[in-house]
């Protein structure tokens, strides 16, 4: 074999062996050549899928790679010429690199008493700010007369840049920088995109890793939703998501990609820097996740983009004429294409283009300065602005760009490729000097010392096109939208009798059921009605929610290509382009997202939405808490509802079903309000008041609502106990009033939520009839709530010790009732033990809960087991009670005797 034919054996581009006859293979290529510069692409295309499913006919049945050869996937003579100044855009950036740095490394020579640093990050924006200059130049349209706004979720380490931008555009101040990850005294920034804390800036919180790529998706697809039911014009609408390489791990990061593409979401547009690290080293030292990442999202169905090498690798990739190049560009790992940034030009030449004699050739010509600024394609302007051209411009797919960089791009020796470039946020003088001299910011070494701010006079040529292009593009981003424009009224409370009025006599329902009667109710008012998003992750039978599947439709935007197998039936599976479920499957972070995208639609499109997302009570909070706390910093607005709730309601299910700990993981957010009532009053009540507070308010709270699978007869609503509802506790069933007959007997307090406050009133009669005792019975729909309004008063009494103390809703309403006070849940003893401060002095409080492990059976056996019946209340009210000298113990002891229960059996919290 010659010297040319082993060349180009060993540079096949796909590597499936050597060629044994190479003027075959060149005789292929020239026709494949030929077809394409005569016919176009999509001929060529067409062929070649053709050839392949011959193949296959023939049992040739190797697949194809999902992956291209490692260099840019547009041509040059195909990119789209970047418009603008390119030459004052670079120095735009260059002011931005330089304030970004500035704010770090400022923030960071703080001194404070107590030790530790503010921390931050310099070098992922330095790896992007060309990236974020194209988008915020000439693609990102602010909320505008004629648009309604691009989304972007930023990646959130790069949040200086972000700020540097700003600062240059007038929206902040030199005093905000100054603060910046400084919030206590309302004058800082933010350390990462939070809604929460910078309510009109922020949109998206992106910086829980993972979060941002996964809600992107969902809210590309809610866009469309909202255009197709026709509710609002999405149509010229862009999501854009800019993700780490390294992000890219999280599970969430690639889970709902399938998803995208079968859906068609072109609005969707995925940014991934790839500067090949991570926070501690390499992202695939011994790979190439460029290349990994490509077959993930074309396997998926993506239009996938790779910018890999700027501009001035242009002519040496058009030397390549056999591949040796291309070859070693291929060839190279992520960890050695990380060595030759974190080196220099004379490292790249001998460990880079000396590989082949072929590419050494190449560059003998240039000098090593030259060789080491051969850029990669992410620090490119043209290059970036016409991949991000065709990204915007393509149609039917979402697309995914896969840019190249270098982690912290101009830091030099300080930080640029090196793996701790992520922690660095402090720079020595010798190093601000070599950032200043590269990026040329007109500093003198005078003022070196001070790090100051760098900002432009306004007349400039400078300031004058950072303004224009955003006045071209709508206005200035990001930024947020705090409340929609449009006013709704909330049907009164009376709308909903069906559901708030006793049940008929002999009639048993559900709180799921009363659930679902309330949102039919709802759809049927026409003006909230379309804005109603029902949410189901494939429980709508559980939940007995397949009626609507016929009345409002399940959303698909390809419609109903089929025809079910129930269609004879009345409630049949209704697939429609302007259904109005949102039908996930089993997806609980799916589930979520929409939900997310739906309770923030009042900010992202100026439409007040009503999302109610229902699914298993256990598979909630449990699973998608870090989703559930975006929400909050989102300031989403909408209904969670934890259906078949508590330890011991899912008979039969077992352990990973039984929820117990759902409100208290609800409680620890903030903006969360949640109820567990036992009523189908209390629904009505709760989602009322609810609806009142998130559309017609617009106060920034979601509610998480538990239902109940159990089935009984409703008592109905007691006029003027609404309020106390809402606040988490009312008088549901008195004992029996004091006369001279019971004078001197015995009272206790028992309170009670969910299935277990049924438990309760069982006892109470129990303790009447068995032992004499009075009981009265509270409903305590929320101890969350409770806790809250309790904690808050005692926050007042210790900061206002001269004024007159507040008494919390609990000790108000357990002033006037006598004594010990038992509490019961079909939750851990945790959720009822928060508001034990509250209870009046002197008074005993007895708390029952479902701590441990959930297990299978009846729930009988199930509540006796986690010691939660109406016998162990009846015990708990007899011990208190002897506690306070009212019954002796030899009562508590007969009471253990006749009810059976077994003393010596083992705690459930360990069983």
């Amino acid at each position: 074999m010659t010297s040319t034919a082993q060349n180009n054996a060993t540079s096949l581009p796909l590597g499936i062996g050597s060629d044994i006859d190479n003027q075959e293979t060149r005789e292929w290529m020239d026709a494949l050549s030929a077809v394409i510069e005569a016919e176009g692409p999509e001929r060529a295309h067409f062929l070649l899928e053709q050839l392949l499913e011959h193949a296959r006919q023939k049992s040739i049945d190797m697949p194809f790679s999902a992956t291209t050869g490692y260099v840019n996937t547009i041509e040059p003579d195909h990119e789209e010429r970047a418009p603008g100044n390119l030459e004052i855009e670079e120095r735009l950036r260059a002011y931005m690199r330089w304030n970004a740095m500035a704010m770090v490394v400022k923030a960071n020579r703080h001194d404070p008493a107590d030790g530790g640093d503010l921390g931050g990050h310099i070098g992922s924006f330095a790896s992007l700010a060309s990236l974020f200059g194209a988008g915020f130049n000439h693609f990102w349209h602010a909320e505008s007369e004629n648009h309604g706004g691009d989304c972007l979720f930023i990646q959130g380490h790069v949040a200086p840049g972000v700020y540097a931008r700003a600062y240059l555009e007038g929206r902040l101040s030199e005093e905000q920088l100054l603060n910046f990850r400084q919030e206590v005294d309302g004058k800082g920034l933010s350390s990462y995109p939070h809604p929460k804390l910078m309510p009109e800036f922020w949109q998206f919180p992106t910086v829980s890793m993972g979060l941002g790529p996964l809600m992107a998706i969902y809210q590309a697809r809610f866009l469309k939703y909202l255009h197709a039911r026709g509710i609002a014009n999405t149509e010229n609408r862009k999501v854009w998501v800019f993700c780490g390489d390294g992000e890219m791990d999280e599970v969430e990061s690639l889970g709902a990609i399938g998803l995208a593409a079968r859906e068609k979401l072109d609005n969707l547009i995925f940014v991934i820097n790839c500067n090949l690290q991570r926070l501690d080293g390499p992202v695939r030292g011994n790979g190439k996740i460029i290349q990994e990442l490509e077959g993930e999202f074309r396997g998926a169905g993506w239009n996938v983009i790779k910018l890999i090498w700027g501009s001035s690798w242009d002519p040496l990739l058009a030397r390549d004429k056999d591949g040796a190049l291309r070859k070693i560009m291929m060839d190279t790992v992520d960890g050695d294409y990380q060595a030759m940034k974190a080196n220099d030009g004379a490292y790249v030449r001998k460990h880079f283009f000396g590989k082949d004699p072929r590419t050494a050739k190449m560059v003998e010509h240039m000098s090593d300065e030259e060789i080491f600024e051969l850029r990669r394609g992410g620090h490119d302007s043209k290059k970036v602005y016409a991949a991000y051209h065709q990204a915007v411009n393509h149609k039917g797919q979402p697309t995914v760009l896969l840019i190249k960089t270098i982690k912290g791009f101009g830091m030099g020796k300080s930080g640029e490729g090196k793996n701790n470039v992520h922690q660095t946020k402090k720079l020595t003088d010798e190093d601000i000097k070599a950032f200043r001299d590269r990026f040329n910011i007109p500093i003198p070494d005078s003022e070196l010392g001070k790090i100051p701010f760098y900002k432009p006079a306004d007349d400039t040529p400078e300031m004058r096109y950072l303004h224009e292009r955003r006045k071209a593009l709508g206005g200035y981003l990001p930024h947020r939208r705090v409340k929609a424009d449009e006013q709704f009224t909330v049907p009164s409370l009376d709308t909903f009798k069906a559901v708030i009025e006793p049940t008929a006599e002999g009639r048993e329902i559900s709180t799921t059921q009363a659930y679902v009667r309330f949102l039919t109710t709802l759809l049927r008012d026409k003006a909230i009605g379309p804005r109603v998003v029902p949410i189901l992750v494939d429980e709508a039978r559980t939940f007995g929610m397949e009626g609507l599947f016929r009345q409002i439709g399940i959303y698909n935007p390809d419609g109903q290509q089929y025809t079910p197998v129930d269609k004879d039936q009345v409630m049949y599976y209704k697939e429609d382009k302007q259904g109005q479920i949102l039908q996930e499957g089993i997806n609980e972070a799916g589930g979520m997202s929409s939900w997310i995208a739906a309770a923030t639609s009042y900010s992202t499109s100026n439409r007040i939405m009503i999302p109610f997302y229902v699914y298993y009570s256990m598979f909630g909070f449990q699973r998608i808490g870090d989703l559930a706390w975006a929400a909050g910093d989102m300031q989403a607005r909408g209904f969670l509802l934890g259906g078949t709730s508590g330890r011991t309601t899912l008979n039969g299910e077992g352990l990973q079903h039984e929820d117990g700990h759902s409100h208290i993981l609800a409680g620890t957010i903030p903006n969360c309000l949640s109820y567990d009532p036992t009523f189908a009053h209390e629904v009505a009540v709760i989602m009322h008041h609810g609806l009142k507070r998130m559309v017609e308010k617009q106060d920034n709270v979601f509610y998480y609502i538990t239902l109940l699978n159990e089935n009984y007869a409703m008592p109905g609503l007691a006029a003027g106990t609404e309020e106390q509802i809402i606040k988490g506790m009312y008088l549901c069933k008195p004992g029996a009033a004091q006369t001279k007959a019971n004078k001197g007997a015995a009272r206790v307090q028992l309170l009670g939520s969910g299935t277990i406050l049924r438990e309760s009133i069982a006892a109470q009669a129990l303790l009447a009839q068995d032992w004499g005792v009075q009981a009265d019975v509270w409903s305590c729909p929320s101890f969350n709530e409770l806790t809250r309004e309790g904690q808050d008063c005692e926050r007042f009494n210790m900061l206002h010790p001269l004024e007159k103390a507040r008494v919390p809703f609990v000790s108000q309403q357990l002033e006037g009732h006598s004594g010990p006070v038992v509490a019961a849940t079909d939750y851990m003893k945790a959720y009822a033990e928060q508001i034990r401060p509250f209870i009046p002095k002197g008074r005993a409080y007895k708390v029952l809960g479902t701590d441990g492990f959930g297990r299978s059976d009846f729930r009988s056996k199930l509540r006796e087991h986690f010691e939660v019946n109406r016998h162990y209340i009846v015990l708990a009210a007899l011990k208190a009670l002897q506690e306070e000298g009212a019954v002796t113990a030899e009562v508590v002891a007969q009471a253990i005797a006749k009810y059976g229960i077994k003393a010596d059996k083992i705690n459930p919290l360990y069983a």
